[in-house]
Formats: structure tokens, C-alpha cells, sequence
């Protein structure tokens, strides 16, 4: 078998690119928007055929690129049963397999994230791919709607650390840079794990545990409950006069780094980003105004729809999900600025 574990650095995720080496058919699992030209580039180079693109869950940490690869591609979504989402191609239920070439992967559902969320095991379990459910010496956040401890502790217990000892452990994300762990190991070291503790010993060391502020995670996964088709995502509107705009694949209106540096005062400049990390080592574009992104609706109630604005954050991600909102509300001319203050940094312009 072929596999390659590919990093998206800006949100710490792992993508798994999985192949028969023979039959040259492969799998993704949880691919990153904004990794699209990098995940086919590996595919065309190793002349493999992208026969699924494979989700373990409504993700909160990063945007599915699912829709993008499947129109490039034809390559079928498949989602656990479970996920509320709409146009993937499959549901997968517990012990169904997912064959490419003559290789297969087989989903156990592991109800507790969320009621939809899904692990992968090759057929020799050498290979588990846990998503976001069980992560390297952590566990996953606990506080969505359809969030259950109860169930996740009997999910893990019955899925995942029942596997034996030698089986790889591949998760979503990772924000210390390990890559893999193994069943011993989360046995061994996880605080939520090691020891063998009881049902309610767990949900005890549960209690102790300090979350960052969800708005992101509910932004990220609304944008993660539909797959666009095809027709959907080449569509867009003709690019404005008033700036150099053009359309991503999956219609957000973007303008370069250099032309916001090259023609500044002919529109405002909203930056969406949270307080710390406008005044962190990033640093924001001066006469930007800082509006981050849990309140931009409530703001722009009052502002004027044929006004012209760029929309900043760090990378892109969060800026292009403000410019489309700010469409869908009647904004005529948005934009968001592609590449974000990374970018703007690596070409080394001034900051405050």
C-alpha cells in the first residue's frame, strides 16, 4: 500500500492519501480547503485515480475540500452515517468497507464528538485513522450540540483501544507536530486513558479541562455541512472593475496581497481576525479596523452595501468565509485579501 500523511501547517490538520500501487486507485481522508493544487499535484505524479474522498467527521478545525477534489476528480464524499450534512455521495455505516484497487478500509462508527464521526481501519490493522475523536495524548472537545462523553467513552473503549497493541494511530490534528501514536501507547500515556480508568473516572478527569471559545469551531463546521456540486462551485459572478477580483473554486472573491499593498484608501479594511492575534508577532495593516469574525454579522446591519471592502485575516480561510457572508447579506463589492498576514508578511510589508 501506498500512504503519504500530508500537513496543512495553518490549521495543524492531517490529510491521509491512501493507494492501491497496482491498480493505481486512491482515497483521501479529510482533505484541507486551500491544499487543493497540492493534493492533486501528488496524485498526478504518482498517476493514481482519486476514487473517494473520505471524511471522519463535520469537521470545527479546518474547511473539507471534498467538493473541490470531487469536481476535479469525480471521486465519490463519503461521510459516517450520522453526519448532518447534504450532497455527499455516501453514507457509510459501521463495518462497511470503502475498496480501492484490491486494498479496503473498514468505518466503525464512534458516536461521542458528535453523533457523526467515523474511524478508519485498514484490513491487516496496521493503520487507524481516528480523526478528531482521539487524538495524540488528548481527546477531542466535548462541547458540540450532539456532544456525549458517555458515548465517546464507550466508543473509544469498544473501537479503538480494542485494537491490538501494534496498530498505528493517525489523527486529524495535531498542534505539537507528533505524527502518529499507537494503541500501547494512548493506553500507556493519554491523561484520559492511561490506567484503565472506569466510565466515571473518566468523566471526572473530563471535568478539569479548559476549551478555547467555540465561534470558530461553529463557523467552520456550518461551512462544512454542504458539498457543493460541481456547477455550483465553478460558478461566480464576473469580477468588479474596481479591483483586479477573481473567483477561488469555490466562488469567494479574492484580490492578491500586492494590489491591497499597491492601492490603499479606495475601500475599508476589515480585519477579521481576534483581538490578540491582531496585536500579535503578525501584527495588522495600518487603517485596518478590527472586526473578528464571531461579530461580524451583528456589525455589518449598519454599514453601507455598495461600499467597497477587503476583509484580512491570516490566512485567507476566515476572510473568505467573511466576504461570502457579506455577499449572501447584499454587499456588492467585497473582496477578501488571498493569503492573509502570512503573506503579507513573507513579501515583508510594514505592519503596526
Amino acid at each position: 500500500m501506498l500512504f503519504r500523511q500530508l500537513i496543512d501547517f495553518d490549521t495543524r490538520t492531517y490529510t491521509y492519501l491512501l493507494a492501491d500501487e497496482r491498480r493505481r486507485q486512491a482515497i483521501l481522508i479529510d482533505p484541507v480547503m486551500g491544499q487543493v493544487e497540492r493534493d492533486l499535484n501528488i496524485l498526478n505524479e504518482l498517476g493514481l485515480q482519486l476514487k473517494y474522498v473520505v471524511e471522519t467527521g463535520i469537521h470545527g478545525d479546518h474547511v473539507s475540500s471534498g467538493a473541490m477534489l470531487r469536481a476535479e476528480t469525480d471521486a465519490e464524499i463519503v461521510v459516517p452515517k450520522g453526519a448532518v450534512v447534504e450532497g455527499a455521495d455516501i453514507f457509510i455505516d459501521h463495518g462497511e468497507a470503502l475498496f480501492f484497487g484490491l486494498l479496503a478500509i473498514e468505518a466503525r462508527l464512534i458516536p461521542g464528538r458528535t453523533e457523526g464521526n467515523a474511524m478508519y481501519i485498514t484490513s491487516d490493522l496496521s493503520f487507524a485513522f481516528t480523526g478528531s475523536s482521539l487524538l495524540i495524548r488528548d481527546l477531542c472537545r466535548l462541547d458540540h450540540p450532539d456532544s456525549d462523553p458517555r458515548k465517546l467513552w464507550r466508543s473509544i473503549q469498544d473501537n479503538v483501544l480494542s485494537l491490538p497493541d501494534y496498530t498505528l494511530l493517525y489523527p486529524g490534528r495535531d498542534h505539537m507536530g507528533v505524527t502518529v501514536t499507537s494503541v500501547a501507547e494512548e493506553r500507556r500515556h493519554n491523561p484520559y486513558f492511561k490506567g484503565s480508568p472506569t466510565e466515571q473516572e473518566f468523566l471526572y478527569r473530563l471535568q478539569a479541562r479548559m476549551l478555547p471559545p467555540r465561534e470558530e469551531v461553529d463557523e467552520v463546521q456550518a461551512q462544512n455541512r454542504v458539498y457543493h456540486d460541481k456547477g455550483q462551485i465553478q460558478s461566480g459572478r464576473p469580477s468588479e472593475a474596481w479591483a483586479p477580483i477573481e473567483r477561488s473554486v469555490v466562488g469567494v472573491p479574492e484580490v492578491t496581497v500586492e494590489w491591497v499593498f499597491d492601492s490603499p484608501g479606495n475601500y475599508r479594511l476589515i480585519d477579521v481576525r481576534s483581538l490578540d492575534e491582531y496585536r500579535g508577532p503578525l501584527g495588522h495593516i495600518e487603517g485596518s479596523e478590527l472586526v473578528p469574525l464571531g461579530t461580524l454579522e451583528s456589525q455589518i446591519v449598519s454599514w453601507d452595501r455598495d461600499e467597497r471592502y477587503v476583509v484580512v485575516c491570516r490566512s485567507g480561510g476566515r476572510s473568505g468565509r467573511a466576504a461570502m457572508l457579506m455577499e449572501e447579506k447584499g454587499f456588492n463589492n467585497v473582496v477578501s485579501m488571498a493569503g492573509g498576514m502570512n503573506r503579507w508578511n513573507a513579501l515583508q510589508y510594514p505592519t503596526k
